[in-house]
């Protein structure tokens, strides 16, 4: 006996990736501006100057997707947030990214319905300490007072180091990287412990006299940070994620702000790609062809957004260390652009 099998094929809506992805895209291009998420101010990262200009890192980085996806690095609407405000201003769609010298973690990957669209900055939790205290190490620290901003990384990444070391000590608790600097000069707390590139940043531009500090080469976690976006877009999320990597790229390929023009002149194939003077990778993205272009015309590669505003072009002079190129013994490394 023969058995014959039918199909029958509901008429159900066919979700397709392409139609849900263009909807951020669609709405920053709609509005003229990329609405970015920062923090409050933290000098380096992101902070106004005397004319109320963004500057920092992650401000270049909103900057370079605005050239990305609008071709106009001024196209930016920056939001001045904290952890909390910013994740959920993410969530609220009230803005299209963060970028917030933020650390990535499983949570804030998974259940917060946010994914991180790559590492911009590696860093990892220090502490400062009064040199009249005469601490030379984190052992020395027994029943000191520290403080430390509650519900953040620090503060766990602090409980577990400590716990590890059996060292005791007294916690004091504040809300911001403001109320940190007031409680230590106040004496509220002898040390202050956040991410080392922050501490440093306090320490050269918060504290009068910077030499009567030191700063611990010692770490107590591992900081990588980056730039957030919403979940279900993955459009959006690879425009984000290839915008840091073009950052890099053209840093590795020796393009920047400077010589950009010129540098769209070379016989280089894999140059002339990201460039976009061959045309197919601005379509892969569903951006112009010379979205790259753009970007480091305007902002210039990841090592010169280091050196003004980290780096040694800065007030904060700090090393790029994990930071630079893997060609020079760092972290950073983007992935073909074919």
């Amino acid at each position: 006996m023969r058995r014959f099998f039918f199909c029958f094929i509901l008429s159900l809506p066919i979700w397709l990736p392409s139609q849900a992805q263009a909807a951020i895209l669609d709405e920053v291009r709609e509005r003229g501006q990329v609405r970015c998420g920062v923090h409050t101010g933290i000098a380096g990262f992101a902070s106004q100057d005397s004319s109320g200009t963004w500057r920092g890192l992650d401000a270049d980085f909103c900057r370079a997707v605005a050239a990305a996806v609008l071709g106009d690095a001024k196209r930016v609407q920056f939001f001045p947030v904290s952890v909390k405000d910013g994740i959920e201003h993410l969530q609220s769609s009230k803005v299209d990214l963060l970028a917030r010298n933020l650390t990535q973690t499983l949570k804030r990957d998974t259940l917060e319905g946010l994914t991180f669209a790559g590492i911009n900055y590696y860093d990892g939790q220090g502490l400062l300490v009064r040199k009249s205290l005469g601490a030379r190490t984190i052992r020395n620290l027994n029943d000191a007072a520290i403080c430390v901003q509650p519900a953040s990384t620090s503060e766990r990444n602090l409980e577990d180091f400590m716990q590890g070391l059996k060292v005791g000590y007294r916690k004091i608790s504040v809300a911001n990287a403001q109320e940190m600097v007031a409680a230590y000069l106040g004496g509220r707390c002898d040390v202050m412990t956040s991410d080392y590139t922050q501490l440093a940043i306090l320490k050269q531009t918060s504290l009068s006299n910077p030499e009567e500090h030191v700063l611990f080469r010692e770490r107590l976690s591992k900081e990588p940070l980056g730039p957030l976006v919403r979940k279900g877009d993955e459009g959006w999320f690879k425009i984000v994620k290839w915008t840091l990597y073009a950052l890099m790229a053209a840093e590795e390929m020796e393009i920047t702000q400077a010589n950009a023009e010129e540098k769209r002149k070379s016989t280089m194939n894999n140059v002339r790609r990201f460039m976009g003077v061959e045309p197919g990778l601005g379509k892969a993205l569903g951006l112009s062809d010379q979205w790259a272009f753009d970007i480091i015309r305007q902002v210039g590669n990841y090592g010169e957004s280091f050196e003004r505003n980290l780096g040694k072009g800065s007030v904060i002079g700090i090393e790029r260390g994990l930071n630079e190129l893997w060609t020079k013994g760092g972290l950073m490394y983007a992935p073909p652009f074919q």
